[in-house]
């Protein structure tokens, strides 16, 4: 099997990075429809809802990408395990840090404006349904043999 087949080599990035995009731009289209439905259907708050928790899980979404490709191209540099351990170490810390400050953002944002719970977890849910979308329409073009 060659590199091509199973998904490793210089292309392979170059495609992973597509859909990655792929998923942000179609969370953001589907955040802005959700926004603009949500406004003319359920009126202002609602609409607020769906825009911060859509924001606030598109920018964790690209800052969680943005780790992990310096993670993956850390750990290819460098071939000690005591570096590649401390690399996941600061992966994970970072990864917890930055759902701290998202809880944080919500609570404050939470305590100064009024905001809808149902339109605040669709929000939410942008980059989750962008993700299977993508995935689903990939799947004929990237399969991997053994999952």
């Amino acid at each position: 099997m060659d590199e091509q087949e199973n998904g490793a080599g210089p292309n392979a990035d170059q495609k992973n990075a597509l859909i990655v995009r792929q998923v942000t731009v179609g969370s953001m289209v589907l955040l802005a429809a959700l926004v603009t439905g949500g406004y003319l259907l359920q009126g202002w708050i609602f609409a607020r809802s769906l825009l911060i928790g859509g924001l606030l899980v598109n920018g964790s979404f690209w800052l969680m990408q943005k780790d992990t490709r310096r993670l993956l191209r850390r750990i290819g540099e460098t071939g000690g395990d005591s570096v590649i351990n401390i690399e996941k170490t600061r992966f994970l810390l970072r990864s917890f840090g930055r759902l701290v400050v998202v809880g944080l953002l919500l609570f404050a944002l939470a305590s100064r404006m009024p905001i809808d719970a149902i339109g605040l977890v669709v929000g939410f849910a942008t980059v989750m349904v962008s993700v299977v979308v993508i995935g689903l329409s990939a799947r004929g073009r990237w399969s991997p043999d053994k999952v």
